[in-house]
């Protein structure tokens, strides 16, 4: 599971121009560890966040386009601040259209498999109003 984090620590190293003795004094710095194996997944992802905040920036998955409306991808980002915030039980594409189900499956008649496939500009004002109140009810900061 922490092999796609690794790869992914290399490859940040790689575009900084990072040597190893200066990825490891990175990582001894944010974990207090050497070797990259002996991180949990947190502090993976600890040292991935060090490096984006040296100028890594991570390639987007092949043909992965986002969203495709605008709103949409809002309810993604206010489904990610969630997450990151530790207020979900499932983070992700599948809690999110879990949650879509379970919060508005009965009021709406039927939900689409899956959020990208939302299209009613009702349905998805609906769910973005949820989201923006479970965020406030999280201690969550919106930008205005």
């Amino acid at each position: 599971m922490a092999s796609p984090l690794i790869r992914k620590v290399h490859v940040g190293c790689r575009q900084l121009g990072l040597d190893t003795e200066t990825r490891h004094a990175l990582q001894r710095q944010v974990t207090g560890k050497d070797s990259l194996t002996a991180m949990s997944e947190p502090e993976l992802k600890a040292v991935l966040k060090a490096l984006e905040n040296r100028g890594f920036k991570p390639a987007k998955k092949p043909g992965h386009k986002g969203a495709p409306r605008a709103d949409l991808r809002f309810a993604h980002k206010l489904w990610t601040l969630l997450g990151e915030a530790g207020a979900l039980k499932q983070p992700g594409r599948a809690g999110l259209n879990a949650f879509i189900r379970a919060r508005f499956g009965a009021s709406w008649g039927s939900v689409p498999a899956d959020i990208d496939m939302l299209r009613d500009w009702s349905q998805i004002a609906d769910l973005i109003d949820a989201l923006k109140a479970m965020c406030r009810r999280n201690g969550i900061e919106l930008e205005r």
